[in-house]
């Protein structure tokens, strides 16, 4: 947790740590097997940092990129900026930066190695479509992720997937073309690919389940710190049934396009009602409007 007034998640942070050890498990089983079918150790750890290092410390500058935002100063948004700035009033810590994305699909997202480095970031869709009082939800929301540090945990654990999709197209060629292909009949190498192929799969599904795991639970932690920094949990609600509402008038292209963020929206670009809640990177819109409505009735005794 960033010091702050934010209410901290123990069982967020329970499962930041698990996560964070299996995915070292992980990266060193990808280190292994890539040894093992005879790309050189020296070249094998360059692209395990390289992509660790890329991703952690860029990890903003991508996100920023991949959604088509920039950042603003209080005058181009001073009514964001104005909102930003209350809720870190509230929250007691450093306002991180703020952007806007140029789109018309209403959604937040945070993002940022750390509080230091981290960005808040509004598309243009949901500005125009919530009351002020509802951005300020969604906000807090996201201001809820920076102080408990899930961002970069999330960045790492998308890069681990990534990497192992690498695997088996560098083990077959360093396979083929290096040593690992010398006194290998035809046969051998076939089956070392794949080999090579299923256990990289088997460690994109774990890594894959991991993230999802992890992002759902680290959104309901959101919504109920978010809620009680404002101490209004049935706006935060209004607001995840307007985005819902919303969300299904947007065309399905451009739903799509959005997709690959889903894991770092407030709300998911597109979520399948019949998909198993195993693979969904966020809790449903039930699950999130319950655990706010039991919220609500807390804080009015």
């Amino acid at each position: 947790m960033a010091q702050s007034k934010i209410e901290g998640d123990k069982g967020l942070n329970v499962r930041m740590f698990i996560t964070g050890l299996a995915l070292v498990i992980l990266y060193v089983i990808i280190i292994t097997v890539l040894i093992n079918v005879g790309v050189q150790f020296g070249l094998v750890i360059v692209i395990a940092l390289a992509l660790i290092f890329s991703q952690y410390y860029f990890s903003d500058k991508i996100a920023m990129f991949s959604m088509h935002a920039k950042e603003v100063t209080p005058e181009q948004e001073p009514k964001l900026h104005q909102i930003v700035d209350r809720l870190c009033l509230l929250a007691d810590m450093k306002k991180p930066r703020v952007g806007v994305a140029e789109m018309d699909i209403p959604n937040a997202f945070a993002t940022g190695r750390s509080p230091s480095h981290a960005v808040i970031c509004a598309t243009r869709g949901l500005m125009n479509r919530l009351s002020d009082e509802e951005l300020e939800a969604v906000l807090a929301h996201e201001l809820s992720h920076v102080a408990h540090r899930d961002v970069a945990i999330m960045t790492i654990a998308s890069g681990v997937g990534m990497l192992a999709g690498l695997v088996s197209r560098i083990a077959l060629w360093s396979t083929v073309l290096g040593g690992g292909g010398r006194g290998k009949s035809g046969q051998q190498l076939v089956l070392l690919e794949l080999a090579t192929f299923l256990i990289s799969i088997v460690i994109y599904i774990i890594a894959f389940l991991l993230t999802m795991a992890l992002s759902r639970y680290r959104e309901l932690a959101a919504d109920r710190s978010g809620a009680i920094l404002i101490g209004k949990p049935s706006v935060l609600a209004s607001a995840l049934v307007h985005i819902t509402g919303d969300m299904g008038k947007i065309p399905r292209t451009d739903l799509r396009k959005a997709e690959g963020m889903n894991a770092f929206f407030f709300a998911p670009a597109l979520a399948g009602k019949t998909a198993a809640s195993l693979f969904s990177t966020h809790p449903s819109l039930e699950v999130r409007l319950d655990q706010l409505n039991k919220l609500e009735r807390e804080l009015n005794g």
